[in-house]
């Protein structure tokens, strides 16, 4: 009896953090209702100029590192292949859908060490910055290997540069 109920205690503290847990994640869901549904992916997407194998560490508000997108699967961290092509980037995420930023989208991408529960040393991570309807986004990318962020990073400046803004075509 005396390690039972210190075992039933620890039990039911546990039990109370993941019901909060639960609770909160929903709340979040229900805060970010208005995110628009993400774009389509292209059923024929042609040739990468770069791709990258990598995990996909999660997509934030933009400027908001803490602030995780949590509605259609974006605040999910997994493995993940990031290709960069003409007309945008393709991100191939195992147990998640695949998510499309077309290249129009785009606003800029940088290297950074943290975002979102993920740290590593300094500029380990690209992160990408895109809009999707009125919303300023930011997902981080870590690749598997150091030699293809520098790879990716230059294809993303180049695509980003030679891309029409995403207010030109919408008259903003």
């Amino acid at each position: 009896m005396d390690k039972i109920l210190p075992g039933l205690a620890m039990l039911a503290v546990v039990a109370v953090v993941f019901v909060l847990l639960a609770v909160g994640w929903r709340n979040r869901l229900k805060r970010q209702s208005d995110v628009e549904q993400l774009p389509q992916v292209p059923a024929a997407p042609g040739e990468p100029i770069a791709t990258a194998e990598g995990q996909y560490v999660a997509t934030t508000t933009a400027g908001d590192w803490l602030d995780r997108i949590a509605v259609h699967g974006l605040g999910i961290r997994t493995n993940a292949t990031l290709a960069v092509y003409p007309h945008g980037v393709l991100y191939e995420r195992s147990g998640a859908p695949a998510l499309y930023i077309p290249a129009s989208a785009l606003t800029g991408v940088r290297q950074d060490s943290g975002m979102a529960g993920k740290f590593v040393e300094k500029d380990g991570l690209l992160v990408l910055g895109w809009t999707l309807g009125a919303h300023g986004l930011d997902t981080g990318f870590r690749t598997r290997r150091a030699a293809d962020k520098d790879v990716l990073y230059q294809a993303l400046q180049d695509l980003i540069s030679s891309a029409p803004a995403a207010g030109a075509t919408s008259g903003k």
